[in-house]
């Protein structure tokens, strides 16, 4: 396929940007499947928060762009192929990973009416409602904004301008692969959807993984790739569920046992790589020192936020305090990664615990230099669950730079939670 040609010549209609209610990232549907069993009723408000204020997208993308790709999203439902798939498939080894209720439910489901204005150069994009209906539209709002940025970019490139700028974008990601293919029993998937260049570009680079990683190449994160391309769908769970359960708590006692409330749930309904724990919400080292003894037997543990060597000693720290052999552990890396970092966490931990790595936005949208002004370098976007049933919820992660919520509650959660000082650490993206 020739990108640059499809997008010198493209309409939205013809390359519309999110194309399928399952171009979206599998955890997204393994914790809607959760929350529709134990929290349907839950009123949720998400809101989309630029990190990159210096990028002023309403300046950029144009609104009448970004409401006809918004409309075009809740025309769409599942196909009798994507449902067939859902309900046939094998995920994490497990037939029927989705349930016959929930299927039905999801079956007949559209995404429900969104709000969106435009203050100082930023738009303001919420979604209301029932948690199972609106947690769905995070990553195709995500995916919306960035390629609609990605294409005001490159709007004025010519034909030419833009072979070239994809050349340079294609020989990057290959000599990447290449550096990756030398680290011997290497394990990494593709996290890029919710902050992608585009949804071809994302595809063209999990084929890239594929061709240039073999085995080592796990899967996707997302469903409609992974179901075309015949490959794993990979994802397990996100701060979203520590989030609205917190938010939910009736006193600081019920607070500091919201996070092991939601892995009490998702035990009942997964088992193997399916446990993972996402313990930095609230603080890593807090977390852990409280964790029950059960989950000291989970498969492993996810780092994405905070020093990924200081986060993973301390689980190996953890697990050996409770009698577990970390080599049998799984450690998952997903924050900000690229190649660098990527040889360096495996070189210091793959023969002390099983690793893997989630790679995002460095693979699925790393134009950073290569067109005028670095119009496309990437920018940090998201798009997060900011209150349940009215309160306000609160993210602290293990870097303060990434800490979400009124200044007030912060500084509760902090309390509750026992959080000190922490190291304030760039986000990249």
């Amino acid at each position: 396929m020739d990108i640059a040609a499809r997008v010198y010549d493209h309409t939205w209609k013809i390359d519309p940007i999110v194309r399928s209610l399952v171009d979206d990232d599998f955890y997204k549907l393994l914790m809607c499947q959760s929350i529709f069993r134990n929290r349907p009723d839950t009123n949720v408000r998400f809101s989309l928060i630029n990190r990159t204020t210096r990028i002023r997208l309403a300046d950029i993308i144009a609104e009448e762009d970004l409401r006809a790709q918004l409309d075009h999203i809740r025309t769409l439902s599942l196909t009798r192929g994507e449902s067939t798939w859902l309900r046939g498939n094998t995920f994490y080894g497990k037939r029927q990973m989705f349930r016959p209720d929930f299927m039905e439910w999801f079956e007949n489901f559209r995404l429900p009416p969104y709000q969106l204005e435009v203050k100082d150069g930023q738009y303001e994009l919420t979604f209301d409602g029932k948690w199972p209906e609106v947690m769905l539209w995070e990553i195709p709002a995500l995916a919306i904004i960035m390629e609609l940025r990605s294409r005001a970019a490159m709007r004025h490139m010519g034909r030419f301008e833009l072979q070239v700028l994809y050349a340079r974008a294609m020989t990057r990601i290959w000599e990447k692969i290449e550096r990756l293919r030398k680290i011997k029993g290497l394990k990494i998937a593709d996290f890029g959807t919710r902050r992608r260049h585009s949804y071809l570009w994302q595809d063209w680079c999990v084929q890239a993984m594929i061709e240039g990683l073999g085995d080592a190449f796990t899967g996707t994160s997302n469903c409609l790739i992974a179901m075309r391309r015949n490959i794993e769908a990979i994802g397990t769970n996100a701060h979203e569920l520590p989030m609205v359960y917190s938010a939910l708590a009736d006193s600081d006692a019920e607070l500091l046992q919201a996070p092991y409330d939601v892995l009490a749930d998702w035990h009942d309904e997964h088992e193997g790589n399916l446990r993972i724990i996402l313990p930095d919400t609230y603080g890593t080292a807090g977390f852990l020192k409280r964790a029950p003894d059960w989950l000291a037997k989970w498969t492993g543990i996810r780092i994405d936020s905070g020093d990924p060597v200081a986060g993973t000693e301390l689980a190996i720290d953890w697990w050996k305090s409770h009698g577990e052999d970390p080599r049998e552990k799984l450690v998952i890396f997903s924050d900000g990664l690229d190649v660098e970092q990527i040889e360096t966490l495996h070189a210091r931990f793959s023969s002390r615990v099983k690793v893997s790595f989630g790679w995002g936005t460095l693979l699925t949208n790393d134009f950073r230099g290569l067109a005028p002004d670095n119009a496309l370098e990437p920018l940090s976007l998201v798009c997060k669950a900011v209150s349940a049933d009215g309160r306000p919820t609160v993210k602290l992660s293990d870097n303060p730079t990434k800490a979400l919520g009124p200044a007030a509650e912060i500084e509760r959660y902090k309390r509750v939670f026992g959080v000190g000082d922490q190291a304030a650490q760039a986000v990249v993206v």
